[in-house]
């Protein structure tokens, strides 16, 4: 029986050995791609390993992750996704809580400043499309390697993978010993690594950090 969509995904076969903390991090910059996050939840207990539910602000955006990383390779293990089923306590609870904020500030707005907030404010893990000083970074010539900085402390390799490999042309991450926030991605032409650069210009790993990208020093 086919499960009705919801702002809730569900993924299994999930590896396992990731530590929660990491996988929950891991978990957010793949799937904010696709929209606000609102909630992750990860447990490690017996009845819950190897499972996480992410809960999304917009349907739509549910809908778009489960297509498109639909068997994506997360830690080595092909993620499995589905809609998460409307009965799930964990979730209920999850939404019951973020519904009643909402409630209780629906009141106090009216419906045409909701829309003009949200179109003001960029969803957290989001690309940055406003024209803020973020946009304007001092650049190098075009080139099929890019450089990040001002990523948070947290990053890992496989995040940065996570979100680069999405784009043709892919080859490589490569961090930097001793320096969290700086890295360099390979693409396999210089045309590749730009479109790339400008869908992840400004990208949040974390609320905090937005990430900065331009062309490598050749």
């Amino acid at each position: 029986m086919d499960i009705r969509p919801n702002h809730t995904i569900y993924i299994n076969n999930v590896n396992d050995k990731i530590k929660k903390d990491e996988l929950k991090r891991s978990l957010y910059a793949l799937f904010s791609q696709f929209g606000q996050v609102v909630d992750i939840v990860a447990m490690k207990t017996m009845k819950m390993r190897g499972q996480a539910f992410v809960v999304f602000k917009e349907l739509t955006s549910a809908t778009n992750a489960l297509r498109q990383l639909q068997g994506f390779p997360f830690y080595n293990k092909p993620m499995r996704i589905q809609y998460a089923k409307t009965d799930s306590e964990v979730i209920s609870k999850v939404k019951g809580t973020f519904g009643d904020k909402d409630k209780k500030k629906d009141k106090k707005k009216k419906p045409q400043d909701q829309v003009a907030n949200v179109a003001k404010k960029p969803a957290p893990g989001s690309a940055n499309t406003n024209n803020t000083p973020i946009m304007q970074i001092p650049d190098n010539p075009p080139n099929y390697i890019l450089f990040l900085n001002n990523l948070p402390e947290e990053t890992n390799e496989m995040m940065l993978s996570m979100l680069f490999n999405q784009f043709p042309g892919f080859k490589e991450v490569r961090l930097v010993p001793g320096k969290h926030d700086i890295s360099f991605v390979e693409f396999e032409s210089e045309s590749q690594a730009g479109v790339a650069k400008d869908a992840l210009q400004g990208f949040r790993i974390t609320a905090q950090c937005a990430m900065k990208i331009t062309y490598a020093k050749k």
